[in-house]
């Protein structure tokens, strides 16, 4: 299956134009789209709450060919571009883009890219967690107050910062015992968290 993903941020924009720019390029390469996945959504937003996650990612098998116009098409920070990237290529799944040149598939050079992309997330998470409890010291050590006041119902829990990664990883695959270990905390304060996430939507 050949995939034409299109994404643009806002209602008042055109998809027209990638669709152009990706007829045009199949033409070029002998290629034809079987099904085209479109959304007008930012960016910013998980897999799982586009099109990209609940029909592309979810229906993709090994072999077939994701096109789009720019790699900016899949996600608007360099983390979540690398993970969906990461989910692509350790499927067997092709990814293309015009403007960028990308050219990823099942061949020792994507490969290599693909640990690249999983290592470098795993460096970002990590990063993101030390300059979160560096934040937290630094705090303490000026005498801040940490935590909710005497009393006060926390409306944050410790999972809480973790919530769209937790999605994130659920959505394509990831076991909750290797993410709860990864998080430094038990199964069962995954799984309550996700209870109280559901709750609240």
């Amino acid at each position: 299956m050949v995939y034409g993903y299109i994404r643009v941020s806002t209602e008042h924009q055109n998809t027209e134009n990638q669709r152009m720019e990706i007829s045009r390029f199949c033409e070029q390469n002998n290629l034809k789209i079987d099904s085209w996945i479109e959304e007008k959504i930012s960016g910013t937003k998980n897999p799982n709450k586009r099109k990209l996650g609940k029909v592309l990612m979810s229906n993709c098998k090994k072999d077939d060919l994701v096109i789009c116009t720019e790699i900016s098409r899949l996600g608007r920070s360099l983390i979540m571009i690398m993970n969906i990237l990461q989910f692509f290529l350790e499927k067997g799944i092709k990814v293309w883009t015009i403007k960028d040149g990308y050219r990823l598939g099942d061949d020792i050079q994507s490969k290599v890219l693909a640990f690249a992309f999983g290592l470098s997330a795993e460096i970002e998470r990590k990063l993101i967690s030390e300059r979160t409890r560096v934040g937290l010291q630094r705090a303490r050590s000026e005498g801040k107050k940490i935590g909710r006041k005497v009393g006060q119902k926390s409306k944050k829990y410790k999972l809480s910062p973790y919530d769209e990664y937790i999605k994130f990883q659920l959505i394509f695959g990831r076991s909750k015992s290797s993410l709860a270990h990864e998080l430094g905390v038990t199964r069962g304060t995954l799984e309550s968290h996700l209870k109280r996430i559901m709750f609240q939507q």
